[in-house]
């Protein structure tokens, strides 16, 4: 716990010395929801919004989970620098925790994430979204948030680790912040067309933001919530477990 915490304060003041990516964690998702708010969601709330609300109300968890998404690009990116640049061929001969090192990028690309997405949500206010959650749902969205975090960012961590040089974390940042395109953050899968649809009805980021959105606006969350968390809890297992590999494993081999 104490290398951790170590490892945890190291994370913290890069970010400090660094505040760029907290930065465009939180610009990027606010110029998406300006874009799709101000001027695409007129159109969109006429042709498919839900009915008697608002697009904002719609898209906002969409918004959310693409904050994760570029929250955990940029991890992948910070691991992999630290992977390129040496510190983490020299923190494996150190007489420290191996899994402390992966969990101070963990535990504060989540703090990181988690503060976007309330200044996020401070934004979409502004912009008009107005949330009916009780308590009980703000506590499962924060909930939820957390674990889809973690799940993400264990993967970026495991990315990082494996990439031969900052360039190769591309593809994985391209998928994070593509997916939720295909998926339920911006329209119903049914007004896609029929292979889209079924693309957007089976990818883990569609459960993820209908139950985001059924906790916000205090609709029925249904099974889609256990799929949701099913698709969190495997996705952090498969990170957690890649990234314990990889970092074990012999450099030179």
């Amino acid at each position: 716990m104490s290398d951790a915490l170590t490892m945890l304060r190291r994370n913290v003041r890069h970010t400090q010395r660094n505040p760029t990516t907290l930065v465009m964690t939180i610009a990027l998702p606010v110029f998406l929801l300006l874009v799709f708010v101000g001027v695409f969601g007129g159109a969109l709330n006429a042709g498919f919004g839900p009915p008697g609300g608002d697009y904002i109300d719609y898209l906002v968890p969409g918004i959310l989970l693409m904050t994760v998404g570029y929250g955990a690009g940029q991890t992948a990116i910070a691991v992999n620098r630290d992977v390129t640049t040496g510190i983490i061929s020299r923190f494996r001969t150190m007489a420290i925790s191996r899994a402390a090192v992966l969990t101070g990028h963990v535990v504060g690309s989540t703090i990181r994430t988690l503060i976007s997405a309330v200044l996020v949500v401070g934004a979409a206010m502004l912009f008009g979204f107005r949330p009916d959650a009780d308590p009980a749902r703000w506590l499962g969205t924060i909930g939820l948030m957390t674990l889809v975090t973690l799940a993400l960012t264990w993967l970026a961590v495991a990315v990082g680790l494996s990439a031969r040089t900052p360039e190769a974390v591309g593809p994985f940042i391209f998928v994070v912040q593509l997916l939720p395109f295909l998926s339920s953050a911006f329209v119903p899968p049914d007004s896609m067309s029929a292979a889209i649809r079924w693309f957007a009805t089976h990818e883990p980021f569609t459960p993820i933001i209908d139950t985001l959105r059924g906790l916000l606006l205090g609709t029925p969350v249904e099974h889609g919530g256990i799929v949701a968390i099913a698709w969190s809890v495997g996705l952090a297992l498969a990170g957690y477990l890649w990234a314990r590999a990889l970092f074990r494993r012999d450099p030179a081999a």
